[in-house]
């Protein structure tokens, strides 16, 4: 036998605990439900809910480990046994409101308790000697030893107060069963999975102004600057079909350059040409990084500027809008050419880009 803690033990609300979960959480159901016993609360799992019969103040406590169940001795007036299973290594007798009293260290295995208490029926008097300092008049005991889970049981009860707490005990709700715990916990990750779908539909519908595209626009991904621009013209652009896409991407892409005055520089031309050819563009129009290195470099590369679309800005270099559009054509999905052909189309037209964009309707009706 090996005595964990014996001295005085100080409680508030009648209580204190043995607690072995790695983490405090709040009970989810009464530590005694389902339970015969009221003096030892062990229906939530690494948990230990024990009742004292002095409300507030010190009470004697002696708590012991023990190879195999011990004899009951003869002093104590109330005796109740439960199984318990430590949750964590660490094993701990906590006062209420408190930090840890002694720490029974305890195997991760299957235990009996037995909580062994005298002096229960505490009268006001005594509880208020106590409170002034007074010696303790209800003293406690907590036996534990490995053994197989078995039915909880009361072995000896004597006092009023014990008595109440049992029958308080059988007055409760038993606690929910495993199949009923895996149902919830199934619900609530169905509810959790739920929000998130919700919570990325709203983001997806914010991004794609309050209506979602088809999963064909979805899966082109690219530049969704015409989102904030012109919204209809994407789903416009979704209906026409592979062929009138390409066509539409081509055409956006020369439209860009040439508003630009790039389609009259050689090596920008020669890309322009290799895509409406359906061919790869030449260097440096293999590469947007080498190309925008050239578009700077070129002396012969106009340098004009534009509003912005949404018309904020007043001075955007023209033909570092218009360039991408070339790369945006270039894309194998006919679909995503399209739209970023044209998304950066507008931003080379800027303010003006209503009209680029009628020019494009009256192109996919053809």
């Amino acid at each position: 036998m090996r005595t964990v803690y014996s001295g005085e033990l100080h409680v508030s609300y009648m209580q204190f605990y043995v607690d072995s979960r790695r983490e405090f959480e709040d009970e989810p159901w009464d530590p005694r439900a389902g339970q015969r016993n009221g003096l030892c609360g062990a229906a939530v799992p690494g948990h230990l809910f024990l009742t004292t019969g002095l409300h507030t103040g010190r009470v004697g406590l002696t708590v012991e480990v023990h190879e195999e169940a011990p004899p009951v001795a003869e002093c104590w007036e109330e005796v109740v046994e439960v199984s318990f299973r430590p949750a964590s290594p660490r094993t701990s007798v906590v006062p209420w409101g408190d930090g840890e009293l002694c720490a029974a260290e305890l195997a991760e295995t299957d235990h009996r308790v037995r909580y062994c208490a005298r002096g229960m029926d505490v009268e006001w008097d005594a509880e208020s000697a106590v409170l002034d300092g007074g010696p303790p008049v209800d003293h406690y005991l907590l036996q534990f030893w490995p053994a197989p889970p078995a039915p909880e049981r009361i072995v000896r009860q004597t006092s009023r107060k014990a008595a109440y707490w049992h029958d308080h005990a059988r007055s409760l709700p038993p606690p929910p069963t495993a199949e009923e715990l895996a149902e919830a916990a199934r619900r609530e990750r169905e509810a959790r999975e739920r929000e998130r779908a919700e919570a990325r539909e709203r983001a997806e519908r914010q991004r794609w102004g309050g209506r979602i595209p088809s999963e064909r626009v979805l899966a082109a991904g690219g530049n969704v600057t015409m989102v904030r621009l012109d919204r209809d013209l994407i789903d416009e652009v979704d209906a026409a079909g592979p062929r009138a896409q390409r066509d539409l991407a081509r055409w956006a892409a020369r439209r860009a350059l040439t508003a630009a005055g790039l389609d009259r520089i050689g090596w920008i031309a020669a890309g322009l040409d290799a895509v409406d050819r359906g061919e790869d563009p030449p260097e440096p129009c293999d590469d947007m990084g080498r190309a925008f290195g050239r578009l700077f470099a070129d002396p012969e590369v106009p340098e004009t500027l534009v509003d912005s679309p949404d018309g904020r800005f007043d001075n955007v270099l023209q033909q570092a809008m218009a360039l991408p559009a070339l790369f945006g054509a270039a894309e194998p999905d006919p679909l995503r050419a399209a739209l970023d052909a044209l998304s950066h189309a507008a931003a080379t037209w800027g303010s003006a880009y209503p009209e680029l964009f009628a020019e494009a309707r009256t192109r996919l009706s053809l």
